[in-house]
Order: structure tokens, then C-alpha cells, then sequence
């Protein structure tokens, strides 16, 4: 094993045997003889399970995660050289035809996950050295890659097939019906509970040089965290709330141990009890150094899980080099639409504050379209005291060479507003609660401390009605997470919860300058927020009924 986490994105030996064809249900179960002598030890497993992540980072699932979970939302407009199929979706002109309707590559990740939760039990048995407790960690990791996959599905599609068999027998039937949103949401949840016990707490102390692994493999933490997503968009907010709980006390732990094993630390500090990045370090004058840890270096202190990548590995983050911002200091296939981010250092902007850092490092203005520098930049600092103009900032900045960003699926601040979000809908007695999280959120971006500047939010403003707090915490989501692949299922967890698109299109549409109310009534229809299943996939499964918003006219095409 390299020092990089080579074997966690390399598995070549079993990429032949595994690798799936053109869409999930034409994937030819695998050769049984062959397979039956593959696994044999304990090394076979952990090449498979690191081909599960290796399949993660591949450019068709990482492009997908974020069209999927991006791009109809109000983050994400028209920036360079935008490929027809990105730029139909972004005028949603949606269209079975279209290839980001493909899921083949995700269940492909899905039958890898199964593949290792059938063979690993099978290779207990007869490795000595594959111990019960190693295997039980497998599968726990594998599962929760697979729940992973699957909740980006139903988010994307709400209804799809779902299975936990792997296809190894030729006499296996996997022409499937759509299993329904909830009864898959439910599975997902039920199979993490079971196997949550069994998942690895720490693959390297905190202090090691291979401490990136903590948050670059699914540990109990990632799992804790995923459950408590998944039973958000349940609406079983206790449950929610506790395992953000659990989440964010092991931060707080983790926080407790650096200061006993250091002593002083000087990028970190308590908000109330929670330990958060600074965005600038004590004795430090300018800003920046919360993106540089999160998303320049990445694996900091507040990940949890994401995707790792290295100039020096097979694999890089193609959704970031190739649509955002690049090293040329020019915007990439998409931009940031002007509302969120025009005159932020004026003090004009809605949605940002000028002392916001979060609108600085993840934004720029590249002539007269603003590129995405989330990620993209490996460093930023600038100053927010005293600012009235661009100039003020005083910014600099540098820029990754290669497509090297780890690509982040939960962090601290996921927890902070899942919770938050969890206490607004339990009712009005969470609300104060709900508001302090949104709050230690909000402060770290404005560079809020106890000997710096007073707070840009006013519990007073929100706290008298739900519709207040909803406000506040949808507002908050966008600023943390824009561009992470997050707003538009935000803002479809919202529309299902609504029973309603209102208030989905009223946001969603901030972004149009031309045909506006055509997009308002396309967008009305309830089930236009989920994406069509693709053609391909209704051609090899008669058991797909398309989603009604999308008929069924196999004449529907991209123009060519």
C-alpha cells in the first residue's frame, strides 16, 4: 500500500470482471468459475472495496453528482464552451435523450458494493488471516458506498430499481420495476443500522501522516452522517438530530485531543461548544484560511468523508477541472449567475454580506460572467475589515495545476444545518436552538469571534415564525454549500415536504433572464423535478414507466 491511498482508488485487477456496459441493466453477470477463484483471501476483498471508491471518482459519477445536484438550481449558469446536453438542462429543456440521464456507472458502484457483501462472508471462512471484525468493516463500507449511490438516484429520479443482489448468476433476473422513493429511502436506512456497529471508528490516530484516511474511506462517523441525511428527507427528525449529535460530539472529542496533544491551537476555536476552522488563525491579519483548509488542502478537520484525489493518481476530479473555474484564471463550462455574488464588497448584495469570506473565495469576476473558484483555488486570502470595494479585499490567490480538489460529500457544517434544519421542523421550541446553529455556521463565515466584529444575524429577525426560520436556513445552505452539488436536492426536499413547486420555482428561477415565466410553468408540474429516466434504460427494461412530466415520444432528441 502507497502512502496516497492508492489502494483506495486502484483496483485494477478486478476492473475487467466488474466493470458494467453501457446501462445498469445490461450488465452481464460475471463469470462464475472465474470469480469463484478470485476470491480467495483476504486481498481480493479489499481490491474490490477499493474499486467501489475508485468507481466513485471516475468522471461520469462525479459529473453526474454534480449536474444532479447543481445545476437547475439558481448556483449554476452558462459559462465557456457548455456542451449542448449541459446547456438543454440548463434552459430545462430535459430530455430523455440526454446523457446525464445515464445512471449506468452509479449501479455500476451499486453491483461492485453487492459483489463484496455476497464474497466477503465467503472469504472469512476460509482466510485465517481475514479476521470476522475486518470483514463485518467491509461490508459496512461497501453498504454505505451503495447507500450513498442509491440516495443520489432517488433524489434524481425518486423511483428506481433497487437491488442488494450482485449479478454473478446467469440465471438472475434483473429487469426490475422502480421500487418507490420511500420504500427505498427506508431500505437504505434499515441496512445502515444494521451494519453501523460494524464500521471502522479510526484507520490511523489523528496525528499520524495518514490521518487523510479518516475522512477519505467511510468510517462510523461518514455512516452516522448519511443517516442523518437520509432520515431528513424521511421527516424522522429525532433520529436526524441524534446522529448529527453523535457526529458533532465526536468533533468535539477530536477537538479535546488536539488541544491535549498540542496545547494551543491557532486555526481553530470554540463557537458556543463547537469547534469550528477560523477563518482567520489567531495572530493571523487576513482571511482565507477555512477554505484553504477545507477546500485548498482538504481533509481537514471538519471532513468527514470526500473523495480523494492526487496529480500522481489514475483518477481526477473532472467535474471541478473541466466546469469550474481552471488555472488559466478563466471561468469554465458554468459560472455563478450575478444575484449571488454582484457587489457582495459594496454591501449591496442579498445574499451575502460584505464580511462573508464564503462569497470571496468561491467566486470571481472573469469579464463579465462570475467563474467558480470553489475548489479550484488551492489558496486565497483577503481582508474583510473596512471594505466598500473589490479593491479593498486586498485578494490573492493561487490555483490547482490539475484537477487534484477532493471532492467533499459531508462536513461539520452539514451537521450544524442538518440539525438546524431537523429543530425548525420539530417546531417552535427548536427554533432557538436551530438559530444558534445557523448562527455558528454564519459567524465563522464573517469572521465572527469574541474579539472581533458582532454578528451579522439577529435571532429577534427570525425567530417568530417558521416561515422565518425556513428562510434563514435555506439561506445559509446556499451560502455553505454552493457549488458542492447540494442546492437543487435542497431545494426538492423543500418542494416534497411543500407538497408544492412554489416556492422551488421562485428560487430556482432567480438565475433566468430570458423565458422566465415558460420555465415557472414547466416547473409547476410536480414531477418535473426529478430527472426522466433515460431511453436506453426504458428501451432494455419494459418494467420502467416514465416519469409522466417526460411522456414516453421516443422522438424526443437533443438537437444536433
Amino acid at each position: 500500500m502507497t502512502d496516497k491511498l492508492k489502494n483506495i482508488i486502484c483496483a485494477v485487477s478486478m476492473t475487467v470482471l466488474l466493470t458494467g456496459c453501457s446501462d445498469f441493466l445490461s450488465i452481464l453477470p460475471m463469470n462464475e468459475v472465474v470469480l469463484e477463484n478470485y476470491w480467495t483471501e483476504k486481498g481480493d476483498v479489499t481490491s474490490v472495496v477499493n474499486s467501489c471508491y475508485e468507481t466513485l471518482e471516475s468522471g461520469d459519477c462525479l459529473t453526474r453528482m454534480g449536474v444532479w445536484g447543481e445545476l437547475r438550481s439558481d448556483n449554476l449558469r452558462l459559462g465557456a464552451s457548455v456542451p449542448n446536453e449541459i446547456n438543454e438542462i440548463l434552459k430545462e429543456n430535459l430530455l430523455p435523450s440526454n446523457p446525464m440521464c445515464s445512471w449506468a456507472k452509479f449501479y455500476e458502484a451499486i453491483n461492485r458494493c453487492n459483489t463484496v457483501c455476497y464474497y466477503a462472508p465467503k472469504v472469512q471462512e476460509i482466510d485465517p488471516n481475514y479476521t470476522m471484525e475486518e470483514m463485518k468493516a467491509n461490508v459496512a463500507e461497501v453498504s454505505a458506498i451503495r447507500a450513498l449511490c442509491y440516495f443520489y438516484l432517488i433524489r434524481t429520479f425518486r423511483d428506481v430499481p433497487y437491488t442488494t443482489q450482485p449479478s454473478i448468476d446467469d440465471a438472475q433476473n434483473y429487469v426490475l420495476p422502480a421500487t418507490p422513493f420511500n420504500q427505498v429511502l427506508d431500505s437504505l436506512i434499515f441496512d445502515l443500522e444494521k451494519v453501523k456497529g460494524d464500521a471502522v471508528r479510526r484507520y490511523y490516530t489523528d496525528d499520524s501522516p495518514n490521518a487523510y484516511y479518516n475522512s477519505s474511506r467511510i468510517t462510523r462517523w461518514a455512516i452516522y452522517a448519511l443517516l442523518a441525511d437520509l432520515y431528513l428527507w424521511k421527516g424522522d427528525w429525532d433520529n436526524c438530530i441524534k446522529y448529527c449529535d453523535l457526529v458533532i460530539d465526536f468533533k468535539k472529542q477530536q477537538y479535546k485531543e488536539m488541544l491535549e496533544r498540542e496545547g494551543n491551537i491557532n486555526n481553530i476555536a470554540l463557537f458556543g461548544d463547537i469547534p469550528m476552522i477560523l477563518e482567520k488563525p489567531i495572530g493571523s491579519t487576513v482571511c482565507g484560511n477555512s477554505y484553504n483548509e477545507i477546500f485548498g488542502e482538504g481533509n481537514s478537520f471538519e471532513s468527514i468523508f470526500e473523495l480523494y484525489f492526487r496529480t500522481n493518481q489514475s483518477q481526477q476530479n473532472s467535474w471541478v477541472n473541466t466546469y469550474y473555474g481552471n488555472s488559466n484564471n478563466t471561468t469554465g463550462r458554468l459560472s455563478a449567475p450575478d444575484f449571488l455574488c454582484k457587489d457582495a464588497a459594496q454591501g449591496t448584495n442579498t445574499v451575502f454580506k460584505r464580511t462573508d469570506g464564503r462569497v470571496y473565495a468561491a467566486t470571481e469576476l472573469d469579464n463579465s460572467s462570475y467563474a467558480i473558484t470553489k475548489y479550484v483555488r488551492r489558496s486565497v486570502s483577503f481582508t474583510t475589515q473596512n471594505v466598500t470595494r473589490e479593491a479593498d479585499l486586498h485578494l490573492s490567490s493561487t490555483r490547482r495545476s490539475g484537477g487534484d480538489a477532493n471532492w467533499i460529500f459531508y462536513r461539520l457544517s452539514d451537521m450544524l444545518l442538518i440539525k438546524a434544519e431537523a429543530e425548525i421542523q420539530r417546531g417552535e421550541q427548536g427554533y432557538e436552538r436551530a438559530f444558534m446553529l445557523i448562527n455558528t455556521v454564519n459567524k465563522r463565515a464573517n469572521d465572527v469571534t469574541t474579539t472581533t466584529r458582532s454578528d451579522t444575524l439577529k435571532m429577534a429577525d427570525y425567530v417568530s415564525s417558521k416561515a422565518s426560520m425556513e428562510e434563514l436556513l435555506m439561506s445559509e445552505r446556499q451560502r455553505e454549500f454552493m457549488f458542492e452539488g447540494k442546492r437543487w436536492f435542497d431545494l426538492v426536499r423543500m418542494a416534497r415536504r411543500d407538497g408544492n413547486n412554489n416556492r422551488l420555482i421562485s428560487l430556482a428561477t432567480r438565475k433566468y433572464i430570458e423565458n422566465v415565466n415558460a420555465i415557472k410553468i414547466k416547473l409547476s408540474d410536480p414531477n418535473i423535478i426529478y430527472f426522466p429516466y433515460a431511453k436506453n434504460e426504458l428501451k432494455v427494461n419494459p418494467m420502467l414507466v416514465q416519469n409522466p412530466a417526460f411522456g414516453n415520444d421516443e422522438d424526443n432528441e437533443l438537437t444536433k
